[in-house]
């Protein structure tokens, strides 16, 4: 029997039961993450991007399975449910100006610009970029500017940032996005070695000190730095 290919309302539908996985995920996790209910505005922007466009075409079909997937040059999109974390440990608001570190193929990036003023995302990829870029256009997310280059130096020319979002582990915060992070100011990354990673949440006070949270295990790729 030949299967005829998802159209768009189908992929809307495994959206909106990806959008409930993650819930359940949130639910299971309320110990670690500090609640059980994420904010209505991340799970809005989950429903809307069309995750699916953000994926090799081959990987369509299994798009909304909420697992991590591979796309090119050793790298992985994270799964759904960790990008959503991420979001609302960021806590992006509509007047926020928002760093992203690691595009990949842009759908954090897009998840990001449903909910901040504005994005500027630095990739280390090239190919990357330039698809991320692209892509962006093409679903009407102008606010959003992406650059190919060393995430872990940040975008000094557009700092300070309100919330810097990392999506590549290291060892510990690279100095220069804590310095372009804005008092009363928020970061969220990976950060520890590559067995020991944990989700990590950076706050800024008025002072220039910062405050850490460590909260539940995860495992990203290094995050990629260019002497």
């Amino acid at each position: 029997m030949v299967m005829k290919l998802m159209n768009e309302s189908h992929l809307a539908i495994l959206r909106r039961h990806m959008a409930e996985m993650i819930a359940i995920h949130a639910d299971l996790a309320s110990d670690e993450i500090g609640g059980a209910v994420l904010d209505e505005r991340v799970m809005a922007a989950v429903r809307k991007v069309p995750w699916h466009l953000f994926v090799p075409a081959a990987l369509v079909p299994y798009a909304y399975q909420d697992t991590p997937l591979p796309i090119g040059f050793d790298k992985t999109i994270s799964q759904p449910f960790i990008v959503a974390l991420m979001t609302e440990f960021l806590s992006p608001h509509s007047n926020e100006k928002v760093l992203e570190v690691g595009t990949g193929l842009g759908y954090q990036t897009a998840i990001l610009a449903e909910l901040a003023d504005q994005v500027w995302s630095i990739e280390v990829v090239e190919e990357f970029a330039s698809i991320a870029r692209l892509l962006l256009q093409q679903l009407g997310y102008v606010d959003v500017k992406i650059r190919e280059g060393d995430g872990s130096r940040g975008w000094r020319e557009h700092a300070p940032f309100d919330k810097i979002l990392v999506s590549a582990a290291a060892h510990k915060v690279p100095a220069a996005l804590l310095d372009q992070l804005t008092p009363g100011g928020r970061l969220v990354m990976p950060v520890g070695p590559e067995e020991m990673q944990r989700l990590t949440v950076v706050e800024k006070d008025a002072d220039g000190q910062t405050r850490v949270q460590e909260l539940l295990p995860v495992r990203f790729g290094r995050l990629e730095t260019i002497t």
